[in-house]
């Protein structure tokens, strides 16, 4: 009975699999099958070799010449975050080892990745240690070493970091380091001496308003020349934030041009006329408005932290407030963006805020 009742299954489960496998097949060979897949522009629009890198100049000009004669010294990339660091190493290995040996030369490990002392000691000591063989299909010179390449570095522990140190000297012949960090101070003493030290500007506006426009060009969005201004502004320096907002206005508008209004929305920015307006509510001294004001912000969606940073610009460059009322007012901004990164409440850290700026602005 078993049997028979297995018979028949078995054996009507067959063709559909081998139908399917055979339509498969058809749409892939037909062309169907092979759609690109969609990847972030961020990494599509990545610089492929050093000369596309965009207003690092005094790096790109070493690493030229450090690829001519192919070699490189131990490297310490340090800078704020989407200036290029990551994409400027990439590119030099790429041109250095060609896209054939480029996955067997190069081992990078990033913040995501497991990098305490157990894995400097094991893995990164075992890659180090291994002699580079094979050469480029192009007949190009290949260099003789390895390059370990350790992003946000910073973020590694202090016992990692002491046990890299001899590992950097021990195999020097064979493999250079990159280290990648925001923050040069929190690498102890021991590593920045052995490297060669490149800070990454912020990059330019007149650079990244280039860059979006090739980018907004190449995928053909329409964008208003005031909306690539604000995104510019927005994104302080970070290319990358900058195309990611892009990309992300795109979509929404699917097609439409782009605003400096939808732009607004996107970063997450608070507009100008809801800053004026809470600060003119500290004016007026009425709690009961403000109390409305601030559950309204909150309801609305917009981070506290965000409101922080922009009533730090607006107080700052403001001429309505004396030094005294502005160095009372920013002290309080400090401790409340103290108190949000520890977690506290958003609606509370608010209040507290706007009833010392009602208590500054009312004095007089």
């Amino acid at each position: 009975m078993q049997a028979f009742l297995k018979g028949p299954s078995s054996i009507s489960t067959k063709p559909p699999a081998a139908k399917e496998r055979s339509a498969a097949g058809a749409a892939g060979s037909s062309g169907e099958g092979k759609r690109l897949k969609p990847i972030p522009w961020v990494e599509k629009y990545r610089p492929k070799n050093v000369d596309e890198v965009a207003f690092q100049d005094e790096v790109v000009a070493v690493l030229k010449k450090s690829l001519e004669g192919a070699d490189l010294p131990n490297l310490l990339f340090y800078g704020p975050p989407g200036t290029g660091k990551t994409s400027t190493i990439l590119a030099a290995a790429r041109e250095l080892y060609g896209p054939e040996l480029f996955r067997q030369r190069v081992l990078e490990l990033n913040a995501s990745d497991e990098r305490g002392i157990q894995v400097i000691r094991e893995k990164v000591k075992a890659f180090a240690q291994l002699t580079p063989s094979g050469s480029r299909s192009d007949g190009k010179v290949c260099p003789p070493f390895k390059i370990v390449i350790l992003d946000e570095a910073d973020s590694m522990t202090s016992a990692a970091q002491a046990a890299l140190r001899r590992t950097m000297e021990k195999e020097s012949k064979t493999t250079r380091f990159c280290l990648i960090c925001n923050y040069i101070s929190r690498i102890i003493e021991p590593l920045t001496s052995r490297c060669s030290k490149f800070r990454f500007k912020p990059l330019s506006d007149k650079i990244q308003q280039q860059r979006l426009l090739d980018v907004s060009g190449k995928e053909h969005v329409k964008i208003s020349s005031e909306a690539v201004s604000y995104l510019v502004k927005v994104s302080e320096g970070d290319l990358r934030k900058a195309i990611t907002f892009l990309q992300s206005a795109t979509r929404l508008m699917g097609g439409k041009e782009i605003t400096e209004k939808i732009v607004t929305e996107i970063a997450g920015v608070i507009p100008k006329e809801t800053t004026e307006e809470l600060l003119s509510v500290c004016r007026s001294g009425s709690f009961e408005k403000l109390e409305t004001l601030a559950k309204n912000l909150i309801n609305e969606g917009y981070a506290v932290a965000q409101l922080v940073n922009q009533l730090h610009d607006t107080v700052v460059e403001s001429e309505d407030y004396s030094d005294k009322q502005k160095s009372v007012i920013v002290e309080k901004l400090a401790e409340v963006d103290k108190c949000l990164a520890d977690g506290a409440d958003e609606y509370l850290q608010l209040m507290s805020l706007c009833a010392l700026v009602m208590q500054q602005l009312t004095q007089n």
